[in-house]
């Protein structure tokens, strides 16, 4: 009785921490959400700045916006999206040998905490950045992207995050992919052995936090779009782990 009363708090402590830090998250994606709801013009005065009104070609119709999004003819960024876009790919590579390794070296007791980690980020990165963001928001969110808007050279009306009664028909504007992917490499800088956590944590930041930048930059989606899919996958990657730390800290079967 004293140890089963003993290791009680220890289950219940070990679980607070990922289990609070979702909720906050969690919280925190909803009301972000309903603040660019509210308050659209927030997203309209970030793509503006970012975009170049030039005259319209003769015989358009009247009224018709003309311009560009200049960042979006870049050759730099064009080049620097490429190579960002390869880097969630070769964690993935990463994070699925670790386990086996793992296995291979400990057998029957692979599952350890820090292996249990990198699977919780494997299954935040199929359920949020997979599922979540591109099969379901990404599919049926109908948000057109800026330059497909009216006000930015398109031809599709403008709606506010959260709305789903746009037009558009596929991969759509909320929430942005790419930004969910660069939300989830943050998530791995915790998984790195600690001499590492500097000097790769560092450039993983700083990607991090210019992929989604550099989709408002190119008219490819508003601010709004990568904010709440950059913290999307904060918000699944915390989910992960309270349910993992939730599965370790039930008592086995026979005890």
């Amino acid at each position: 009785m004293y140890d089963g009363y003993i290791a009680y708090p220890k289950r219940a402590a070990s679980l607070s921490k990922p289990f609070t830090s979702f909720l906050t998250l969690f919280a925190l994606w909803w009301a972000l959400l309903l603040f660019f709801n509210r308050f659209p013009e927030i997203d309209l005065s970030v793509a503006r700045s970012v975009f170049t009104n030039a005259p319209c070609p003769p015989g358009d119709s009247a009224g018709k916006v003309c311009g560009v999004f200049a960042y979006d003819r870049s050759s730099l960024f064009a080049f620097v999206r490429t190579v960002t876009l390869v880097l969630p790919y070769i964690a993935i590579i990463i994070l699925l040998s670790l386990p086996i390794l793992s296995w291979k070296r400990l057998g029957p007791l692979w599952r350890t905490p820090k292996v249990d980690r990198y699977i919780a980020a494997l299954l935040s990165l199929a359920l949020g950045c997979g599922l979540l963001v591109n099969l379901f928001l990404k599919s049926f969110s109908g948000r057109p992207r800026p330059r497909g808007t009216d006000l930015f050279g398109g031809t599709l009306d403008f709606v506010q995050a959260g709305s789903f009664a746009g037009k558009c028909l596929r991969n759509c504007s909320f929430v942005s992919g790419e930004a969910s992917s660069a939300g989830w490499l943050l998530c791995l800088i915790p998984l790195l052995p600690p001499r590492w956590r500097f000097p790769l944590g560092v450039p993983l930041a700083i990607i991090s936090f210019l992929m989604p930048t550099m989709r408002v930059l190119t008219g490819a989606h508003y601010l709004s779009d990568v904010v709440l899919g950059w913290l999307s996958s904060l918000v699944t990657f915390a989910a992960m782990l309270a349910i993992f730390e939730f599965l370790r800290s039930r008592p086995s079967q026979g005890t």
